[in-house]
């Protein structure tokens, strides 16, 4: 399959890198679920038309992850425009996101990651008690036309064009950047679809550590200035700056639910929470996630605004700045605003189940996108482990059920 070729006009934005990864978990208060389950600059907008002088009273402050930095402006100067608001718009790594509410205390209006998980593993319970699914994405090896073999490169044989010698490839810090350790994750799930034994530590060789930058921002302005003939990039980045890309399989691009048993069989260890710890993260398809935090300063157009992304004219913006939306929000939690999308099955509900975050990149043996639920409700629950334990010792039943309406396979153990 030939890679696809972008004539957009090509933008650029900020990114930086995740300064770390974290490695434990919050458990939720309410719960005994189980959920299976990227950079720097501020950006603000000028007053679009607010002539009240309450300058608190009509703003909304977003931190996102850097690869939505697009997708979130076009829908923040749409909503601006309708609502009469001035934004405040911090584009950052995911985790770092995140921790400029844990750590520095800085509360923004609406937080969104490029990674789901990381609401859960930082954010819950103590910044907010719910998050919604909204997009997808899917790692892609981003290139022009000037880059070494461009003329020939496909879907089929790009792991031997970008082997050859001479060739530059540039990748992220996987300490980092989400992208980073995906880029690994594709490597060793390409070495195991091509059936070629050793080739994740070739495609390493292509791109030693001079090749590797904190953040995507800059492989891509390295990529157009032809320092790089290809970089490990996200679809939609690709797709926003103009770049040609070649699309990969789904079963190694990080993007199709129904192969999620499959990624969880590549992982990587990154750096922990601190320089000496370190966390084991697993292969699972790409989905980003919002929230407004408990406290957010404006939580009335916190709540609007969220209701605006969930919209038809939310997601149209989005889509047009080349973001994979799903046709229907998939919210985790409870608190969200009503109209933003499908609660996920079991959470919260009226069967008595709740929710405890269980990442996948932890628990492999749990596919993502799935809940383990029980009946049993664990207020005081410390850890996820200790959650698991309770189910053991009163021998209750593990049901997974499908995260994803589209999911079909609903397996059942002991705890």
């Amino acid at each position: 399959m030939l890679s696809r070729t972008r004539t957009q006009t090509r933008s650029r934005f900020t990114t930086s890198g995740i300064r770390s990864v974290a490695s434990r978990f919050a458990a939720w208060p309410l719960t005994l679920s189980i959920i299976a389950a990227c950079g720097g600059g501020t950006e603000k907008a000028p007053r679009a038309g607010d002539t009240s002088g309450a300058d608190a009273d009509r703003r909304i402050v977003v931190y996102n992850a850097g690869s939505l930095a697009l997708p979130l402006r076009t829908a923040l100067d749409s909503f601006a425009a309708r609502e009469h608001v001035t934004i405040e718009q911090e584009n950052a790594g995911s985790l770092e996101t995140a921790r400029k509410l844990t750590e520095l205390g800085k509360v923004p209006d609406i937080v969104a990651v490029a990674d789901y998980e990381v609401i859960p593993l930082l954010l819950i319970p103590s910044h907010t008690t719910w998050y919604a699914k909204f997009a997808h994405n899917r790692m892609v090896l981003a290139y022009e036309d000037r880059s070494r073999g461009a003329a020939e490169i496909n879907t089929s044989n790009w792991w031997q064009v970008v082997t050859r010698p001479g060739v530059q490839v540039g990748r992220s810090d996987p300490s980092l950047d989400p992208n980073g350790y995906r880029t690994l994750l594709v490597w060793q799930l390409a070495e195991r679809f091509y059936k070629q034994p050793g080739l994740a530590q070739r495609l390493l060789a292509t791109a030693p550590a001079r090749n590797v930058r904190p953040k995507e921002a800059d492989l891509v302005g390295l990529l157009q200035a032809g320092e790089f003939d290809y970089i490990w990039s996200y679809e939609s980045i690709a797709q926003g700056v103009g770049a040609k890309y070649v699309t990969l399989p789904p079963e190694i691009d990080l993007s199709a639910s129904a192969d999620s048993a499959a990624y969880a069989a590549a992982s990587v260890r990154v750096a922990g929470k601190t320089p000496r710890d370190s966390v084991t993260m697993r292969g699972q398809p790409i989905v980003y996630a919002f929230t407004v935090p408990t406290r957010a300063p404006h939580p009335a157009i916190a709540a609007k605004f969220a209701e605006y992304l969930a919209s038809p004219d939310g997601k149209r913006v989005m889509r047009g700045a080349k973001l994979d939306v799903l046709e229907r929000f998939e919210v985790v939690g409870s608190g969200a605003p009503a109209a933003i999308g499908n609660r996920e099955p079991g959470i919260g509900s009226a069967t008595g189940t709740f929710a405890v975050p269980l990442p996948a990149s932890r628990f492999p043996a749990v596919q993502a996108g799935f809940i383990l639920s029980t009946k049993t409700p664990a207020s005081n629950v410390a850890t996820i482990e200790n959650t698991i334990g309770a189910a053991k010792k009163k021998n209750q039943l593990i049901t997974a059920i499908p995260a994803h309406p589209r999911s079909s396979t609903t397996p059942m153990r002991r705890a």
